[in-house]
């Protein structure tokens, strides 16, 4: 059996206040290979902090703990920032939410993509420039050649999507971490822009973490999924036996989505009381 791509045991990550530090990370523990893993649960469930805690974007007064935070054999805790930087992009991307508004105004599309390229790999200009085309025409972008000429501000929302994952994905990493990068779109437009996600990581081998609030959505393009609620981790299935979870808080969140063929006059309201990490 090969080595986990990805190994987190106890990730804690932590705020000062003024009653004392509160962890919003509470140690949680996930191994990751080239597969998708899903993470969700409710805005402020820590599903974020968890991504961005991978790639140490957590910066003081913020603080990040855990037993062990390996990427393919490396202690990423242990890195000096010289060395991390040279992993974000290159080995791991992260796809933000929002990710349109995360370009550069001023500069045109295809700059932007050919420089997440540059920043990490010595090419000619032309191979440059060639990769930045095929990338757009991989994430589905008609007319690539114009697109590449555009200003961010020229594009709609959903080819603002498609641009940051073709920045993202340019390089060529191994793990993709994408924080609900469909959750501005409309619904028809956020299933291309996921089956578009779906098939480059399953094309390139990589591993990709889904962080969003949609149980529906991860288990559709995941095949394990991590439910979070209050920092923990309170449940861990395969993502087509999402239906037969035995949480409260998980069979709480499925019971809140609404139906084709609803009938209930009320959605039912999660009851917290008593909830916890098991």
């Amino acid at each position: 059996m090969s080595a986990p791509l990805l190994e987190v045991d106890n990730l804690r990550v932590s705020f000062p206040t003024h009653q004392g530090r509160v962890e919003v990370v509470k140690g949680i523990s996930f191994t990751l290979g080239r597969e998708r893993l899903g993470i969700v649960g409710e805005s402020g469930s820590g599903k974020s902090m968890t991504g961005r805690a991978i790639l140490r974007l957590i910066r003081p007064p913020g603080r990040i703990t855990a037993d062990r935070l390996a990427f393919d054999g490396t202690d990423l805790l242990s890195l000096p920032e010289r060395k991390m930087r040279a992993i974000r992009g290159a080995r791991i991307s992260m796809v933000m939410q929002d990710p349109k508004f995360s370009l550069n105004p001023v500069i045109t599309v295809g700059e932007q993509i050919a420089e997440a390229l540059k920043v990490h790999a010595s090419l000619p200009r032309g191979e440059v420039r060639g990769r930045v085309i095929s990338m757009l025409e991989a994430v589905r972008i008609n007319d690539p050649e114009r697109v590449a000429r555009l200003y961010p501000h020229e594009v709609s929302g959903g080819m603002g999507q498609r641009i940051m994952i073709a920045m993202m994905l340019i390089p060529e990493p191994d793990l993709l971490i994408a924080d609900e990068p469909t959750s501005a779109l409309d619904v028809s437009v956020q299933a291309q822009v996921l089956d578009i996600i779906d098939n480059l990581v399953t094309g390139k081998g990589m591993g990709l973490i889904l962080i969003s609030h949609d149980l529906n959505l991860v288990a559709r393009y995941c095949d394990r999924i991590l439910v979070m609620n209050a920092g923990e981790v309170v449940e861990s299935c395969k993502a087509g036996e999402l239906e037969n979870a035995s949480h409260p808080y998980t069979r709480g969140l499925l019971a809140a989505m609404p139906r084709l063929d609803e009938t209930r006059e009320e959605l039912p309201v999660l009851d917290r009381a008593g909830w916890g990490g098991t």
